[in-house]
């Protein structure tokens, strides 16, 4: 199954291209009786298929494909989809999982499932832990843990919850790692300063790195109106703190980055770091205020 190819392991593969010819190859080598399935929302979900001898069936959210979706309704609690002409509630928010639910719809279906059994399992799935997690306050405060930590996935994610709210303020805390694809860096500045209201930078995983030489390379990616709506604090506990402190009633705030994570690596050293505490002990600052 092809869902998509976004800016990560670059690290790795140096370069995009080189990144889709090994995916490629997946599909490239499938025998003529398989099924190779494809995003074909994704531009390079044709190219992926284009030499297998396997038989290609297609999904897709935004065009016409052998399987279909469309996100009819959405909140914090969940979506309405219509999937194939069957309308189904799933836990799960955002149109990026809209599309991993089709694809293991359309898996299941070509494996012979029935469509009902199909529709009725997605309807119970819950979504994965630090993947959009939120966990609501008081004053209306939503904080949202996601493991966003490349330019697409944070799109994702701060387009999803801007649409569920589009008239509250959103805020948005991130870090980029060390010893990485340091590329991403300015372009994650750059989707962060177009889709937040306000940013907070902080640190991630900076491994070997100085924290203060990410974020120059962060900075990089910000023009002067959304750095002026931005600010740098290194330790992260304290970053999440003011992102949560300081929001207006109402507000959205995503911690993106750590999601399932329950460490942080600074140096060569290894720190238990959970976000879900942290956040849980801010929330009850507020509380108790």
């Amino acid at each position: 199954i092809f869902s998509n190819l976004t800016h990560d392991h670059l690290d790795y593969h140096k370069t995009f291209a080189e990144y889709l010819r090994c995916k490629k190859l997946f599909f490239d080598n499938l025998p003529a009786d398989a099924f190779a399935i494809t995003n074909i929302d994704d531009k390079n979900g044709p190219v992926m298929v284009q030499n297998t001898a396997a038989k290609v069936v297609t999904f897709a959210c935004k065009t016409a494909a052998d399987h279909t979706c469309r996100i009819l309704e959405e909140s914090f609690d969940g979506m309405l989809l219509r999937i194939d002409g069957e309308e189904v509630w799933t836990r799960l928010i955002g149109e990026h999982n809209a599309s991993n639910l089709l694809a293991i719809y359309t898996a299941a279906r070509v494996l012979g499932a029935a469509k009902d059994e199909v529709l009725l399992g997605l309807s119970r799935l819950e979504s994965a832990t630090g993947r959009l997690e939120t966990i609501r306050g008081p004053r209306g405060l939503s904080v949202v843990i996601d493991y966003a930590h490349t330019p697409d996935a944070m799109k994702n994610v701060l387009k999803t919850l801007r649409d569920i709210a589009p008239e509250k303020e959103l805020i948005c805390l991130f870090g980029c790692g060390g010893d990485r694809d340091r590329t991403k860096r300015p372009e994650m500045a750059a989707v962060a300063g177009e889709y937040a209201d306000r940013v907070v930078v902080t640190s991630d995983n900076s491994r070997s790195e100085r924290t203060e030489d990410i974020f120059e390379d962060i900075k990089a990616g910000f023009t002067p109106a959304t750095l002026a709506k931005t600010v740098f604090l290194a330790d992260r506990r304290e970053a999440i703190r003011t992102a949560i402190l300081f929001a207006r009633p109402g507000a959205t705030v995503l911690l993106a980055g750590k999601g399932h994570e329950t460490y942080q690596i600074l140096g060569s050293q290894k720190n238990h770091f959970d976000e879900r505490e942290i956040v849980a002990e801010v929330l009850k600052t507020l509380n108790e205020a």
